[in-house]
C-alpha cells in the first residue's frame, strides 16, 4: 500500500486541536457476511467531517478496534484520510508493546494525524510497565499520542508526569475509568501539559462532572447518528446551559441508557443501532458483540422522535 504524502500535525498542533472542541470516533460498517466495508465507511466519515467536529477517531472503541485486525485498522485510518478533509484523523492503536508499536508506526505511515493508545491485551501491569509501553508507542512516531486511562490499563498521575517529562509527543489523556478524585488529581498537577478528554461510555452523562474536574472535552458516540443534537449538547456545556444539558438529558439520554443497559456490549451496539433507524445503515457489529433486536432498534427510534422530533430520524 502507498504511503501518506500529505502533511501531518505536529503534535502541538494535535494537542490544541482536541481541546477545542467535540470528538468523536466513527463506527467501522461491515457488510452483511462480517467483511470491513470501506465504501460506506468513506461515506459516514465524509459526512461527519461536515458538522465541527474538532477530530475523529478511526479504529476507537465504538469504532470496534478490538475487532479489526491491524491491518484493517490501517486501512480505515486511509480511508478516513482520504474523505475527511481538514477534520484531523486519530488512528486506535493497542494490545502488546510491540504490536502497538508497529501498528502506531503503520498507521503514522497511513496518514493518521494522531493515535490514541488504548489498554493493553487482557493482563493488568505495574506502572513501570506502562510506563515503558506508554514510551515505547511515543518513541516509535513523530505524531501526538493520546492515552486512555481504562479498564486494566490505569496510569497513575505520577506516571504520567514522568512520561510528560521523557515523551514530548505525549499530548492528550483520555480517561474512561471513572475515579473523579484521579482525573481531579491528574488535571490539577499535570496542567497544560496535556489535552483532557471524558471517554466514559455515553458521556455526556458524565460531561458536567468532567468539566468541573478540570476536563472541558469528550468523544461523542451519538455524534455519529445524532450530530446536530450532539453539538448541541457540547454548546450548552461549554456554555454552563444546565436547563439544556438537563433537558437532552432527561428525555434522551436516560430512556437511551435504558436501552443501551438491556445486553452487554451495546454501548458499542447502540450506535449501529442508531445508524440503522436513522437510515445511514453501516451494517451489523462483529462477533463477540451482538445487534439490538428488532424491537430494540424500534425502542431507540422512538426515544430519538421523542427527544428531538420526526427530523432526527431524516437527517441530512
Amino acid at each position: 500500500m502507498t504511503e501518506f504524502k500529505g502533511r501531518l500535525m505536529h503534535y502541538l498542533e494535535m494537542k490544541k486541536a482536541i481541546g477545542a472542541g467535540l470528538l468523536s470516533f466513527p463506527v467501522t460498517p461491515f457488510d452483511a457476511q462480517g467483511a470491513l466495508d470501506l465504501s460506506t465507511y468513506r461515506k459516514h466519515v465524509g459526512w461527519l467531517s461536515q458538522f465541527p467536529a474538532t477530530a475523529l477517531f478511526a479504529a476507537g472503541g465504538t469504532g470496534e478496534f478490538f475487532s479489526l485486525t491491524p491491518d484493517e485498522v490501517v486501512q480505515t485510518v486511509r480511508a478516513a484520510k482520504e474523505v475527511a478533509g481538514t477534520t484531523p484523523i486519530i488512528a486506535g492503536c493497542g494490545y502488546g508493546t510491540a504490536i502497538a508499536v508497529e501498528l502506531a508506526q503503520a498507521c503514522e505511515k497511513a496518514g493518521a494525524d494522531g493515535l490514541l493508545l488504548l489498554p493493553q491485551y487482557l493482563i493488568g501491569a505495574e506502572q513501570e510497565g506502562l510506563f515503558a509501553r506508554v514510551k515505547a508507542v511515543c518513541d516509535a512516531v513523530e505524531i501526538g499520542v493520546i492515552v486512555y486511562n481504562r479498564d486494566n490499563s490505569i496510569i497513575s498521575p505520577e506516571t504520567l508526569s514522568k512520561l510528560c517529562d521523557v515523551c514530548p509527543n505525549l499530548v492528550g489523556f483520555k480517561d474512561g475509568h471513572g475515579n473523579i478524585e484521579m482525573v481531579t488529581k491528574v488535571c490539577t498537577t499535570l496542567g497544560d501539559r496535556l489535552s483532557y478528554i471524558g471517554g466514559m461510555p455515553t458521556a455526556e452523562v458524565f460531561a458536567k462532572a468532567y468539566k468541573a474536574a478540570g476536563m472541558t472535552t469528550y468523544s461523542s458516540a451519538i455524534f455519529n447518528f445524532l450530530p446536530t443534537q450532539a453539538l448541541e449538547f457540547y454548546d450548552a456545556l461549554t456554555r454552563d446551559d444546565h436547563a439544556t444539558m438537563d433537558r437532552i438529558t432527561t428525555e434522551f439520554f436516560y430512556p437511551y441508557l435504558d436501552i443501551r443497559n438491556r445486553g452487554k456490549g451495546y454501548a458499542v451496539s447502540i450506535v449501529k443501532a442508531g445508524m440503522r433507524v436513522i437510515g445511514r445503515d453501516t451494517g451489523p457489529v462483529r462477533s463477540p458483540l451482538t445487534d439490538l433486536t428488532k424491537d430494540e432498534d424500534a425502542m431507540l427510534a422512538e426515544v430519538i422522535e421523542n427527544a428531538f422530533g420526526p427530523g432526527a430520524l431524516r437527517p441530512q
